[in-house]
């Protein structure tokens, strides 16, 4: 028997990713499929580049989107960067960092995690005594950990790696587009986002960027890239260089974030980061207006995902699932060490309305009786 074709109703998308797509993204996804070396598409590339740079601050030249969700860019840039037995310093305070250091672990590393307290940032002078002194290859940290809505200051991080004269790696997933951020500026050497979360894309693609001095790392490899797929090399091949198959690239997922690259920076950063902190703040008030208690202290709160305590004797799936099927909105339970015990409300990109504001927060106070 065959299937009846799918019907997918309108969900308003406010948990921590994917956000909701802009209708001229929609509408850029929906163009014609040409070959991923179709000269048209590779103009599409370029100016896809050359927008990345511009939302990461940066004018570092290897700057592309991997294909695959953020965890494709944390790997390319593990993978690319790590050397066998390599040390590898990883600060951890969610579920994004423990992934950081369990992929750094499969790519051969030797990983000090300096674990901190979920819903606070990782203490760098904590991490500074835990390197004891000693060389790393990478300093890897989270800007903006999903899973506590914390947001991490990558600045001083800097610092830390030269003493310790490694690379420094961050983890921008739900940062970039959302919060300011500086690559250049604060000396990161390798970044990874997403185009599903700030940027308001469909899942698929992660912007990622390398300096200078990764670049040299990464060509002064010995042996080549453990992953073929990712490799930093070959990718770099195909976006800048002499233009050779790499892989069979979607450009329909190339023409939906080029087009929400460009909305990103008509709106401007810094009004689109003014945009974010108001409507956060709109929203962190409301919550505790309706008697909820929220998971990070104002001063290192995200913006543009809130995470809420769930009151004792509230069921959280009875909740989400009433949202869901009463009001259309889709907000996010806890991970790891915050399963069961906390909501995560996304307000990310075009996402980021007063419209979603008011939506969710007379939908929770009908759904909770307050």
């Amino acid at each position: 028997m065959i299937p009846a074709p799918l019907l997918i109703p309108q969900r308003v998308l406010l948990g921590p990713g994917p956000s909701d797509v802009a209708p001229s993204v929609l509408a850029a996804l929906s163009k014609p499929t040409l070959g991923h070396l179709d000269p048209l598409v590779l103009r599409a590339m370029d100016e896809l580049s050359e927008m990345l740079r511009a939302l990461y601050r940066t004018r570092n030249e290897w700057t592309f989107a991997t294909s695959g969700t953020g965890t494709s860019g944390m790997e390319a840039c593990l993978a690319n960067l790590i050397r066998g037995g390599d040390r590898v310093l990883v600060l951890a305070h969610g579920y994004f960092g423990l992934r950081l250091a369990e992929i750094a672990r499969r790519c051969g590393a030797e990983v000090t995690r300096v674990e901190g307290a979920w819903g606070r940032p990782s203490d760098v002078e904590r991490a500074r005594q835990a390197a004891g002194g000693g060389r790393f290859a990478l300093v890897c940290a989270v800007h903006a950990e999903t899973s506590t809505g914390v947001l991490q200051d990558p600045a001083p991080l800097r610092a830390l790696a030269d003493e310790l004269g490694a690379l420094l790696v961050v983890d921008a997933v739900t940062s970039l587009g959302c919060v300011p951020l500086e690559v250049d500026a604060w000396g990161i050497d390798a970044i990874y986002s997403c185009s599903q979360k700030g940027l308001s894309c469909t899942p698929g693609l992660s912007p990622v960027s390398f300096s200078p001095r990764a670049v040299e790392r990464i060509r002064a490899r010995a042996q080549s890239s453990p992953t073929f797929y990712l490799d930093a090399n070959l990718l770099m091949a195909y976006w800048g260089g002499p233009r050779g198959y790499h892989h069979t690239a979607s450009s329909n997922l190339y023409y939906g974030l080029h087009e929400a690259a460009r909305l990103a920076l008509e709106e401007g950063l810094e009004a689109r980061w003014e945009r974010h902190a108001r409507l956060g703040a709109e929203l962190a008030a409301g919550l505790e207006g309706l008697g909820l208690e929220l998971g990070v202290a104002a001063e290192h709160r995200l913006p543009q995902l809130t995470v809420v305590k769930i009151p004792e004797g509230v069921d959280d799936a009875a909740v989400r699932g009433a949202l869901l099927e009463r009001f259309g909105i889709e907000i996010g339970g806890g991970l790891g060490a915050f399963k069961g015990k906390v909501w995560r409300i996304g307000l990310m990109g075009s996402g980021a309305s007063p419209r979603n504001v008011a939506l969710v927060l007379s939908a929770l106070r009908a759904v909770l009786g307050r």
